[in-house]
């Protein structure tokens, strides 16, 4: 029985030498951190919080205007939603067709919004989906654009967003302020965008009614702008252009015709800086922000796309181009400021 004894215990000796050899390697080998947070741990950097969204823009056309509304709806979704939204971003380079073939492959990706840049490509949108929330920047009247009898300013389905109109009231008034004695007004613009027969028509109400006899002066496409254009300027005192796309694509057609000649008027600055007098300008870069904002509501807080009104420009400024004020020879009446200035 002793015997055993001793041999037990001596085993257990053993062991526990055996036991503290292994617990010795721990003097030079770091041990795991413990859970209670006293040793700091290294981990992958942290991804930004919040969900993942993928948004689709169609763009027309390659202007500044449109350039400046896609930046300043990019900018407000970063800002606001930074790390969250892929943005697909693609420009129809002034195809309409092409708008529609974008516009398909956004939905079959089903993205979670479609920023639409201009009229065609709001159109497309407005055609390929009904479900997927839809938000339209560039656009001068909604309810022309989509086709909507007595527009009240809500869309009412997917699509919303914001508007380009300067006050066509005020649009006409300038002409008044810079020719108030002029009597033929030409008001030229492509007959193909329904915005801008809506801009002329109304624009046309507020010149005659200040006693002004306006002409229509539509050009189809790019083939005969230039003949119409010099039809306008051989009947016209003064010329009108709203703010209409392909005017904004080929200002030099007109500017080749009109400068030194004949006073140009704009519906916005793009069109003024490359062939106008003066212009009641916004921030495109304004509403594509505003876009942006009203895109991060919709995808974050599930704001009702259907119930959100169109927003419009906040301020209006009026601007004009001084080269081609020199041209002309002309006195800038008081509070404008220079395009680029």
């Amino acid at each position: 029985m002793k015997l055993r004894k001793w041999m037990t215990l001596g085993l257990a000796g053993a062991l526990a030498l055996s036991l503290c050899a292994c617990g010795g390697g721990a003097d030079t080998t770091p041990a795991p951190a413990e859970s209670n947070g006293s040793t700091p741990v290294e981990s992958p950097a942290a991804e930004p919080a919040g969900d993942k969204y993928v948004v689709g823009i169609c763009q027309l056309a390659p202007h500044p205007a449109l350039d400046a509304a896609t930046q300043g709806f990019k900018e407000a979704l970063e800002e606001l939603l930074p790390g969250q939204v892929d943005i697909q971003e693609q420009n129809a380079a002034g195809d309409t067709p092409t708008c529609a073939t974008i516009i398909n492959g956004f939905v079959s990706n089903n993205v979670d919004l479609i920023m639409a840049n201009a009229t065609a490509p709001l159109q497309a949108a407005a055609s390929a989906t009904d479900t997927i929330p839809v938000l339209g920047t560039s656009i001068t009247e909604y309810g022309v654009a989509l086709g909507i009898e007595g527009f009240t300013g809500t869309v009412g389905s997917n699509v919303s967003g914001t508007s380009d109109l300067a006050p066509l009231d005020q649009q006409a008034q300038m002409i008044k302020e810079w020719y108030p004695d002029a009597t033929d007004i030409g008001l030229i613009y492509c007959s193909a965008e329904p915005n801008s027969q809506y801009q002329v028509d109304n624009v046309q109400k507020y010149l005659e009614d200040m006693g002004y006899t306006c002409a229509q002066y539509p050009f189809s496409d790019t083939n005969d702008m230039a003949s119409v254009v010099q039809d306008a300027v051989s009947n016209s005192d003064v010329l009108y252009v709203p703010t209409d796309n392909t005017a904004a694509n080929n200002t030099g057609i007109i500017d080749n015709i009109c400068r030194g000649v004949i006073p140009v008027f704009a519906g916005e600055e793009g069109i003024c800086g490359g062939c106008g007098v003066a212009t009641l300008s916004i921030s495109y870069y304004d509403i594509g922000y505003k876009t942006g904002e009203m895109a991060a509501d919709i995808l974050a807080n599930g704001a009702d796309v259907s119930t959100m009104a169109i927003e419009y420009a906040p301020q209006f400024v009026k601007k004009y181009n001084p080269a081609i004020c020199e041209a002309l020879g002309l006195t800038v009446p008081e509070g404008y400021e220079a395009i680029g200035g």
